[in-house]
């Protein structure tokens, strides 16, 4: 049932955005009762009747052939990410479906952790598709300070984003960023919708949060490969940093990775913080009560990188 809500409701919400021009449609006069197409529109662009598009648009894709799914896409104009989607709800809703049931690792290898030691000049981190950071290096900690050490992890990305205040003063850019991890969110939803702790977390989110019910309700869906982001840290100030997402095959898991620009001034702060990490043993500790505070006195207010 949950499958079929999500199916009617993504196709209502991609066919409502498409106008007839945008679709190569021919414009008739009057008002129209719908925003966007109109189920028959989509079904002459899909190449199907419109009562076999109207069976579609109440949820269920039981059966539907390939073909069908690639001219339904054509036709609503989906991007990679969405398409991807419908393919997934299409999975979903197979009588003997299978998919959707696979295992969200929580554990890192040990050479994995090693590869994350070594990247001692890049702020990194390893997820599952729950966005759950199940491990990081040094510098990561350096510039996710007072949000992210070994004692927290597993940190939920999504958890912090939408029920933890302090996400608003770390992402620059929140709204942007609250936008594609609902998104990214919902992919994952669609790519393995038995997945309980999943359900659980986006429940808690849901009842938790109208940033995050409001943005779920949208049905968007992306991949999250690479993003731009400005992040505050407490030393160093803002960074605009790339977000770079590496999958490791086999294994369900992704390693982010952040670079800055060559000379630009978040390099220049990044490098304070390398400079800074070296010199503790425990940089993931607090500032507050730590023997082992840096030696480097961090740089006054207005200082320029």
């Amino acid at each position: 049932m949950q499958n079929s809500k999500d199916v009617r409701e993504f196709l209502m919400s991609r066919r409502s955005r498409i106008t007839p021009a945008q679709a190569g449609l021919p414009a008739y006069g009057g008002a129209r009762r719908v925003a966007g197409l109109k189920r028959e529109e989509v079904a002459m662009l899909t190449g199907v009747s419109t009562e076999y598009y109207a069976r579609l648009e109440r949820g269920n894709l039981r059966g539907v052939s390939d073909s069908v799914l690639e001219s339904l896409a054509a036709a609503l104009q989906l991007d990679e990410a969405e398409r991807a989607h419908l393919l997934d709800l299409a999975k979903v809703a197979a009588p003997s479906q299978t998919s959707g049931t696979r295992k969200v690792r929580a554990e890192v290898r040990p050479s994995v952790q090693r590869i994350l030691a070594g990247m001692t000049g890049t702020p990194a981190y390893v997820r599952n598709s729950r966005m759950d950071i199940v491990a990081a290096n040094n510098l990561c900690f350096a510039l996710y300070r007072d949000i992210l050490n070994a004692d927290t992890l597993p940190l939920n990305l999504a958890r912090f984003m939408f029920l933890d205040p302090r996400s608003r003063d770390f992402f620059v850019e929140w709204e942007t960023i609250a936008d594609d991890l609902a998104a990214a969110l919902r992919t994952e939803a669609g790519r393995n919708p038995r997945d309980r702790a999943l359900n659980i977390l986006i429940g808690d989110l849901a009842t938790g949060s109208t940033e995050f019910s409001t943005r779920w309700a949208r049905h968007n869906v992306r991949f999250h490969r690479s993003a731009r982001k400005t992040l505050h840290n407490p030393l160093v100030g803002d960074l605009e940093l790339t977000g770079d997402s590496l999958e490791l095959p086999g294994e369900g898991l992704t390693l982010i990775a952040y670079t800055a620009e060559p000379g630009s001034e978040s390099q220049e702060k990044l490098d304070f913080l390398i400079m800074w990490t070296s010199s503790n043993k425990r940089p993931v500790e607090s500032a507050q009560g730590d023997s082992n505070t840096s030696t480097i006195t961090p740089p006054e207010a207005g200082t320029r990188f």
